[in-house]
């Protein structure tokens, strides 16, 4: 009965991905348009960031939507297919759940960040 529970919902994400990254990539939001100079401190600003998602958790997805609305130059990196990635995200935070978001500090101290919701309220309150 495990197996029939695991491939129904292996049906339902192969089905629903796709559907969701045409949605994201239909709706895609504009970004802010800054002056040069501004947009190059905040991409400075941001370099010590780093986006650990999958391609198609709809969590994972507003956040990327947060980002660009935002014009944020963020790295992002697939922990689902990246067994590599998903080893980084183990090690650092501790749990393999996405997103998550790693701030290393200027002593190169990293944090680490899971729910979307503090994700966006961190970036709209330091780089908006």
């Amino acid at each position: 009965m495990k197996w029939l529970i695991r491939i129904f919902f292996k049906t339902i994400r192969a089905i629903l991905g796709p559907i969701l990254l045409a949605g994201d990539w239909l709706t895609t939001p504009r970004g802010i348009k800054r002056p040069l100079d501004e947009q190059t401190q905040l991409d400075e600003a941001t370099q010590k960031l780093t986006l650990y998602q999958f391609k198609t958790c709809p969590f994972c997805i507003k956040t990327r939507r947060a980002i660009k609305r935002m014009s944020l130059n963020i790295k992002t990196l697939d922990a689902q297919r990246n067994m590599e990635n998903r080893n980084q995200l183990l090690q650092g935070g501790g749990q393999i759940k996405v997103p998550c978001l790693k701030v290393t500090d200027n002593q190169g101290k990293d944090a680490w960040m899971y729910e979307s919701k503090e994700i966006i309220q961190y970036l709209q309150n330091n780089f908006e």
